[in-house]
């Protein structure tokens, strides 16, 4: 009894490792010749390095544990993310900092080799209550018992259950990028996010050094700026230190740069004997710090519902599936939901408005209860669903 799965990012191998815990027999299906990371930098809260853990993955020092602090552009404290401090006690503090490529690799460690098949891209699919047909781009075809679509955000099997739906287009742009100089006015074990009236600035500690992001409005259809670099060092003007010496820090060739993007939350991801994981069911922007963290919890999750199902079973399979996704719609949502909102709120506000805003972040708790105090409570009840 076999299960297919679509992508080799962090969903689909940690849908991979979760059906492997199951004990079923898995293969990833990947259109690329490897597993790419589709970006450089990168933070995980504790629930999915808790899943990771649980999936059998060496997470030792795989990032620097941080605190985390929204300030303004004069040094304000706006919100301190305050964690429970048991999990805190087990995790060195909120998430960590880490490259991307550093967590493909742990995850890419812990899969048997025969489980990837790269450079298979996948046309189409059909299903029925006996199996999942695959068909590929050589004209081969593969049958499965289940499949899950771990394929992004312009994923095949969504496009395949739901029909095509348009992408959210949020009108902003990241750039960011990392360095291992040492750079004055860094502190270790920190995230600090620094709000402008229309820019985000933010810094993270890293192994052996940190990682940057500056986060602004952009004409999503314009040609992208031939040097990065220097848009970021633009847009960190009149931050204060480190973020500006750390961009001036960077080699070019470690900065990159990314439109944002997501689409409306489904309210179904499975049919049958299909269903969905990561960027496929929840495209989310890096406003929420969350994408691929719940792309992990997702692939722990699945496998979970897996367990001891016959997967000849057409019925026990669709239900195990449905067991899955019902408990991690609302998470997911909220958190695609709330970045949508966040990024409103920072980049999109008419200018006569921000100081009536800024005025309500600096002087009342809002964000603090926002930002700060419900997110750690989510984070809490994420972790307790997550088994040891």
């Amino acid at each position: 009894m076999t299960v297919a799965v679509l992508g080799a990012g962090p969903a689909g191998m940690a849908a991979a490792l979760g059906v492997l815990k199951a004990g079923h027999d898995v293969v990833v299906y990947e259109r690329y010749r490897e597993a790419r990371p589709a970006g450089n930098i990168l933070n995980l809260w504790p629930p999915p390095l808790k899943a990771l853990r649980a999936l059998g993955v060496d997470t030792e020092d795989l990032g620097t544990p941080t605190d985390t602090q929204f300030r303004n552009l004069r040094g304000r404290v706006r919100v301190t993310v305050k964690l429970d401090e048991a999990v805190r006690a087990t995790y060195g503090g909120g998430f960590i900092g880490l490259l991307r490529p550093a967590l493909y690799e742990r995850m890419l460690a812990a899969l048997p080799a025969d489980v990837l098949r790269f450079d298979q891209r996948v046309t189409r699919f059909e299903a029925d209550d006996r199996a999942v047909t695959l068909h590929f781009a050589d004209g081969t075809t593969a049958e499965h018992d289940v499949l899950i679509g771990a394929d992004g955000i312009d994923s095949l099997v969504r496009r395949t259950l739901w029909g095509d739906s348009p992408k959210r287009e949020h009108r902003l742009h990241i750039v960011g990028g990392y360095t291992y100089a040492e750079v004055p006015g860094t502190t270790p074990n920190s995230c600090v996010l620094t709000h402008g009236p229309a820019v985000q600035g933010s810094w993270t500690s890293i192994p052996g050094g940190h990682q940057w992001w500056v986060l602004a409005a952009t004409d999503p259809a314009a040609p992208p700026p031939p040097d990065p670099h220097r848009v970021a060092a633009a847009l960190a003007e009149g931050f204060p230190a480190p973020l500006p010496g750390l961009i001036a820090a960077t080699d070019p060739a470690h900065v990159q740069r990314w439109v944002l993007r997501d689409r409306v939350p489904l309210t179904q991801w499975s049919v049958g004997r299909v269903t969905l994981a990561g960027d496929a069911a929840h495209a989310t922007s890096p406003y929420a710090a969350y994408g691929a963290g719940m792309s992990i919890e997702d692939g722990y999750f699945v496998g979970r519902a897996l367990r001891g199902v016959d997967l000849a079973d057409a019925d026990a399979v669709r239900v195990a599936l449905q067991s899955y996704e019902d408990p991690r719609k609302p998470h997911t949502a909220r958190q695609v939901q709330q970045a949508w909102l966040l990024g409103k709120v920072f980049h999109h506000t008419p200018a006569p408005l921000r100081p009536l805003r800024d005025f309500v972040f600096d002087h009342t708790p809002f964000l603090q209860k926002v930002a700060g105090d419900t997110n750690p409570g989510e984070i809490s009840k994420q972790l307790a669903l997550i088994e040891d």
